[in-house]
């Protein structure tokens, strides 16, 4: 009898330790599996039509600059809608073509330019564009908000914050977004929560759906930064409510499936969902990482190669180039590439790079000095305290390094299974 009542509460216990591993999984196949049915893109498709209309009215009347402001609009929303580089690249030679024919003095072109460049992640251009605006004076209010962005890319954030206090008001969704983003910035993940909920929430009042959906995608990534899956996982089903060809809502529920819940199989069905849609590197990248997760090293080659074929296309410029240099082994192509992201952007993650490179290189030393010169202190990104520890590890800085571990510990869903396996064992 006692051996039939053991069996009975074992069983109960492993049934209910069944319910609560299911109940703990956050992403349900049912909430999103109609976004993962193909379907016509709306959006892309009246941006196809828009620039076959635009282009004819330019052939009728070639001198006129407008229309092809109108074509290189459609090429930027195709770019975003398909995830198809050559429209990124044919809107910057749009953009750049009408910028000389106005001699710099027209500042809506210089901020779409801008705005092309930050895209391809040539902030020091978009510097350039945007000062030659703010040179103008006219919209200088819409200069200035983007000047905040460009220099808090470039590492300056002391000039961005100043920029960001000559745009401020407390009832301006635009203001409230990049307040947001500078708490981030500061590591006050809280009041960068309250910003982003506050703006959100002013979207909704004015009804305006792409405000919405820009609002519920990022306050959806700071969810969860802060560890709010299930409010993480809502917000991206709001956004594919609006639009349901939204890739990244549907990219956010992949990593929930993966990071949050190991669901591997999930993770990689709505990964490849997407890589029918939008041929990007990035879907790749994170199957790769998946199949590492997995100890799947044949799909982990395999779509690590797929990876650095897209990526390494010259349309993509450098923005790939973080992501390539962590898959690199030699210390010179990382080293090189570090020194690139620099001249494009001096923040303390392209140091952390620089630094990653030292290491690699085994000149710890060098390494250190990188990182206490150029990132500590500087920054709160996950990645970048990752490599810090590490750096601080081979140099023997024990207190340090453990502090870094403690602190990564909560950034556990955030950096992924992977990167969580190795903050362990620091």
């Amino acid at each position: 009898m006692k051996f039939y009542l053991l069996s009975i509460i074992c069983l109960l216990a492993f049934l209910s330790s069944c319910k609560q591993e299911k109940n703990n999984k956050v992403a349900q196949s049912a909430d999103y599996e109609s976004y993962l049915l193909p379907d016509q893109n709306p959006i892309a498709l009246k941006a196809q039509k828009e620039l076959e209309f635009w282009t004819n009215k330019l052939e009728k009347s070639p001198t006129q600059y407008p229309y092809q402001s109108k074509i290189a609009g459609a090429h930027s929303t195709l770019f975003g809608q398909t995830g198809e580089v050559e429209h990124l690249t044919k809107a910057y030679e749009i953009y750049t073509g009408l910028v000389k024919k106005t001699k710099s003095k027209t500042s809506s072109y210089l901020r779409a330019l801008a705005r092309n460049c930050i895209s391809q992640h040539k902030f020091r251009e978009a510097l350039e564009h945007l000062s030659l605006a703010e040179k103008n004076g006219d919209q200088l209010r819409s200069t200035q908000k983007m000047l905040f962005d460009v220099h808090l890319e470039l590492g300056n954030p002391e000039i961005g914050k100043n920029y960001l206090d000559k745009i401020a008001n407390k009832k301006d969704f635009d203001y409230k977004i990049r307040q947001a983003k500078w708490m981030d910035h500061e590591g006050n993940l809280d009041e960068a929560i309250v910003h982003m909920e506050s703006a959100l929430a002013e979207a909704k009042e004015k009804n305006n759906q792409g405000l919405i959906l820009w609002s519920a995608t990022n306050l959806g990534d700071f969810y969860g930064h802060a560890g709010r899956i299930g409010d993480s996982y809502q917000q991206f089903l709001d956004a594919l409510a609006i639009d349901p060809n939204n890739a990244y809502a549907l990219k956010g529920i992949a990593w929930i499936a993966f990071s949050h819940d190991k669901n591997t199989e999930e993770a990689k069905r709505i990964l490849k969902a997407l890589n029918q849609r939008r041929d990007v590197p990035d879907y790749n990248l994170m199957l790769a990482e998946i199949a590492e997760y997995e100890n799947n090293t044949e799909e982990q080659k395999k779509y690590t190669e797929q990876f650095l074929t897209k990526a390494t296309n010259p349309q993509y410029g450098d923005m790939y180039n973080t992501y390539l240099a962590e898959l690199e082994e030699s210390p010179e192509a990382i080293l090189k590439i570090a020194e690139t992201e620099i001249s494009n952007r001096p923040t303390p993650q392209s140091y952390a790079l620089k630094a990653w490179g030292h290491y690699k290189n085994k000149d710890y030393k060098k390494a250190l000095t990188v990182i206490e010169e150029k990132v500590e202190n500087k920054t709160f990104e996950p990645a970048a305290q990752y490599k810090m520890a590490i750096i601080y590890k081979a140099n023997d800085r024990k207190e340090r390094t453990q502090a870094l571990k403690a602190e990564l510990g909560g950034s556990s869903y955030e950096l992924g299974p992977v990167m969580g396996k190795k903050i362990g064992s620091l």
